[in-house]
């Protein structure tokens, strides 16, 4: 599908065909720990698009994670395969300065951990964060499945930052995947979550 097609559906722009990008579900959280997706993720699309919009988390420095269940499974412990890296630049312009690094902190080597995809975000009541992964072919029985992630926030620390974070891997199992829970690392989080599926 053209690029273009899945950015006008995703930014709510009229003209694009529904039977190519959907709007599947749109949950919000307040002062939950977590946001399941237990429906909704099978065959029907090849890859599934979700987008985190205004992460508030109740604690400072609070992250926004993710972990998957294979069909008929159900302790959120399947086995990722990940890499991370991110760019930084603070407040005064001084610490850390427009900096890229990998960062160990957050990949996976076949870990069943929960995997990051937004972090360190401050609670602030105007601070927010906000992120989108892509997830392919989660119905498959053949392939492990991909995922690429991409987020922005505010760092909790002082000065604060703008962190930029690139999350990409694959869940490593040929079984299908049809739940995803989103969870705050520390505390509640305020905030929206959609889910699309995209022909």
């Amino acid at each position: 599908m053209p690029l273009g097609a899945n950015k006008a559906a995703i930014m709510g722009v009229s003209g694009v065909s529904s039977a190519d990008v959907v709007l599947i579900q749109t949950q919000t959280a307040s002062a939950d720990a977590s946001i399941t997706f237990d429906s909704g993720i099978d065959s029907t699309y090849g890859e599934y698009i979700f987008g985190v919009y205004n992460f508030n988390p109740s604690a400072n420095g609070s992250s926004l994670d993710m972990q998957c269940n294979a069909a008929s499974a159900t302790g959120y412990n399947e086995q990722i395969q990940s890499t991370s890296f991110k760019a930084v630049h603070s407040d005064d312009d001084t610490t850390d300065a427009g900096t890229l690094s990998y960062d160990t902190s957050r990949d996976q080597a076949n870990g069943t951990s929960n995997q990051l995809i937004i972090w360190k975000s401050h609670n602030a009541a105007s601070a927010n964060a906000n992120g989108i992964i892509h997830l392919f072919n989660p119905a498959s029985t053949t392939y492990v499945k991909h995922f690429i992630c991409r987020s922005q926030s505010i760092d909790s620390t002082s000065p604060a930052y703008s962190t930029d974070s690139f999350i990409a891997g694959y869940i490593n199992t040929t079984t299908a995947i049809d739940d995803i829970k989103f969870s705050s690392t520390e505390g509640t989080f305020d905030g929206v979550i959609k889910m699309w599926g995209v022909k």
